[in-house]
């Protein structure tokens, strides 16, 4: 394939299982934009800014990724970037039913964005950013479970009920 992919999502943090799908897209795509995305019904607990960095950290020396933000509807950043594929990780059944009604609604918003599903390797589908971030409040080692810049922003931010509790 020769056509630019987006890997859209609010990487609150960002997980392995994240990584994993980014280092798999990037084998398929010849660029990849890592689309932090603002999401309006989520109260994140990592600044936009803060996520684009632990991302940038994370995934230095990746060859053919670009990290990027937008917010507003996915088929216009795709649109503004001239991408044709969006790229989204399922983990579970449960992914399944949502990113399947997103799917078919930016294909009817925009009829030439394709959507590609990756499924999440064995070791990484149980991991969630929301599991992360409750671990971590509890003091819980997510070590190997996130990057090594996502745990140590987890592990200077503490576990105050300001910093982890969303």
């Amino acid at each position: 394939m020769d056509e630019l992919a987006i890997y859209p999502g609010s990487f609150d943090p960002l997980t392995s299982g994240h990584l994993d799908i980014v280092h798999r897209a990037v084998d398929i795509f010849p660029k990849l934009i890592v689309a932090v995305a603002v999401n309006v019904r989520k109260l994140p607990t990592f600044t936009l800014e803060e996520r684009v960095e632990m991302i940038k950290d994370s995934l230095a020396g990746v060859d053919r990724v670009e990290i990027d933000s937008f917010s507003g509807l996915l088929v216009d950043y795709a649109k503004r970037r001239k991408a044709r594929v969006i790229v989204r990780g399922l983990r579970a059944l449960s992914d399944f039913e949502n990113e399947f009604q997103m799917a078919h609604m930016n294909r009817r918003l925009s009829p030439n964005l394709e959507t590609i599903f990756m499924m999440t390797s064995q070791e990484h589908f149980y991991v969630s950013s929301q599991t992360v971030k409750e671990v971590a409040f509890f003091n819980g080692d997510v070590s190997g479970i996130v990057p090594a810049p996502v745990l140590k922003k987890l592990t200077t931010r503490g576990t105050s009920k300001d910093g982890l509790e969303n």
